[in-house]
């Protein structure tokens, strides 16, 4: 059941990844886009500072913020942790997804309030003559964060369970693919 359940978080987390990338590239033809128009012709696309700081670059860094958990790729300071026994660090790994969980949980919860405050005034920015509406791209914060909170709770019961998680934990290494050449 765990393997399961963590199969299916793994696909959910690699399509948010997929959607972070494809922000980044629509954002880097957008700003091209508006370079080109710019400077060529002299008529810039309007919005496009409001629209690659409120959409696409709000999902490319929150949207997969569970793609680096699931593969166990965070960066992690292991002064202190690193000296103690295996038994101890896994028991504190194991506690740590308890305390992740509670806090993504709680920004899950504000922001997803923040997003529905917005989405009823109808927040919106006007850049030139242009009014862009914002209030959407507010709800990609608690959806990178709900991600994470069903990621690190579900780490946090397999640990309970003493469980596989079934989470894609490969990691693209260039030092993989190197050994496997040799």
């Amino acid at each position: 059941m765990m393997q399961a359940i963590g199969r299916l978080l793994s696909r959910i987390t690699d399509f948010a990844t997929v959607l972070g990338a494809l922000g980044i590239a629509l954002m880097m033809l957008h700003i091209t886009l508006d370079v080109v128009l710019r400077f060529g012709f002299d008529y810039p696309l309007p919005g496009t500072i409001s629209i690659v700081s409120y959409y696409y670059m709000v999902i490319a860094a929150f949207v997969p913020l569970a793609f680096a958990e699931q593969k166990g790729a965070h960066i992690a300071v292991e002064v202190l942790t690193e000296r103690f026994p295996p038994w101890i660090q896994k028991h504190l790994a194991g506690w740590s997804y308890l305390i992740s969980a509670v806090a993504f949980g709680l920004l899950t919860v504000r922001t997803w309030g923040e997003a529905v405050s917005k989405m009823h005034i109808g927040a919106s920015v006007v850049q030139g003559e242009t009014s862009i509406p914002l209030w959407q791209s507010y709800f990609f914060l608690p959806v990178g964060f709900g991600l994470m909170l069903l990621i690190v709770a579900h780490k946090f019961v397999a640990y309970l369970l003493s469980a596989e998680t079934g989470l894609d934990t490969e990691r693209a290494n260039p030092d993989d693919n190197e050994a496997e050449a040799d």
